[in-house]
């Protein structure tokens, strides 16, 4: 697979990489730990190299697969995990956190889970408000120079936040979602990264799904499934966002490809330091979301795309009321 560089220090992964999430949170029962660690290691011996995680996946569950699975593997891998939320003693999420204490003991705690030496790309989850960023982007600095960390990284933040963190520590990539039913980045964020060399990771590239087409109006979620609880998952919203993955059907199929597919190369596409990890827990979805990276789409690809796109108006919040407080978005 072509590889591509996350900022300017030399972090280069894979041009897709592998959102680890769902395999153990957020999208209902988690998955069989061994089918599990077998899809991590199919993806590595399909040419990924970027896997994604975060101590609030489960919590802690997801980085103990995600390092279980990748200790044979750890030379041929860059690894990214998350601090940034405070914890009840059973793991129950409560809230932003990222003083300078905690980042640390995270760091700590993650490098155990992970079974790693060195955080390859540390992400500031949310950002906290109560917290100057330039004290978090200095104590991951300091991270950074115990040989703890190797990258920075920061999510779903503004783009005069990623600026103030940037003057501090170089911020290596941002994460945030971003997909052909999700573009605010294109505001903002996007022209500030190619401004300052930072890459960009979308997460939910694929519309948490949606936009593989295999998602209708009368799909059911699980309880513990995130959708069940997402405004743009309503049966309402679903029907009327069906236009959109009608559209990416019709293109892709005179392309020879799946939607997922021509999700995943339009976001490819649009700069050459995009890194989407679209995540899954079916191998013949891992090869497929694989593939993309192999989808070419010329000008006139783009264009048809951009214009048939903007025509849609996406209906539906993406986050819930009680994920919006939680997140401080």
């Amino acid at each position: 697979m072509q590889k591509r560089q996350l900022g300017t220090d030399g972090l280069e992964v894979s041009a897709i990489g592998l959102g680890c999430m769902g395999m153990s949170h957020g999208y209902g029962p988690a998955g069989d730990r061994d089918d599990m660690i077998a899809l991590i290691r199919s993806a590595v011996e399909q040419g990924v190299t970027f896997f994604d995680t975060a101590e609030v996946y489960g919590p802690y569950v997801n980085e103990e697969l995600v390092g279980e699975a990748l200790a044979p593997l750890r030379d041929q891998v860059v690894i990214a995990t998350k601090f940034g939320f405070a914890f009840e003693s059973d793991g129950t999420p409560t809230g932003l956190s990222s003083r300078p204490e905690h980042i640390r003991e995270v760091a700590d705690a993650s490098l155990r889970r992970l079974r790693v030496d060195t955080i390859d790309l540390f992400y500031q989850h949310r950002v906290d408000p109560d917290v100057p960023i330039e004290d978090v982007a200095g104590t991951v600095k300091e991270l950074i120079q115990q040989g703890k960390v190797r990258h920075f990284g920061m999510s779903e933040a503004a783009a005069t936040t990623i600026r103030r963190a940037h003057a501090v520590q170089p911020v290596a990539a941002v994460q945030s979602e971003y997909s052909l039913w999700w573009r605010r980045p294109e505001t903002e964020v996007l022209p500030t990264l190619e401004e300052l060399g930072i890459g960009f990771v979308p997460f939910s590239p694929l519309g948490r799904g949606f936009l593989t087409g295999k998602i209708d109006e009368s799909t059911t979620f699980a309880e513990s499934d995130v959708r069940s609880g997402i405004p743009r998952f309503s049966p309402e919203a679903r029907q009327a966002n069906q236009a959109l993955v009608d559209l990416l059907a019709e293109i892709a199929a005179r392309m020879g490809a799946t939607p997922a597919q021509l999700a995943l190369a339009w976001l490819l596409a649009r700069k050459p330091w995009i890194v989407p990890i679209p995540g899954t827990r079916k191998p013949e979805r891992l090869t497929e979301n694989i593939g993309a990276a192999g989808v070419e789409l010329t000008a006139g690809d783009l264009s048809e795309i951009e214009d048939a796109a903007a025509k849609i108006e996406v209906q539906g919040a993406r986050y819930s009321e009680q994920m919006e407080r939680m997140t401080g978005r």
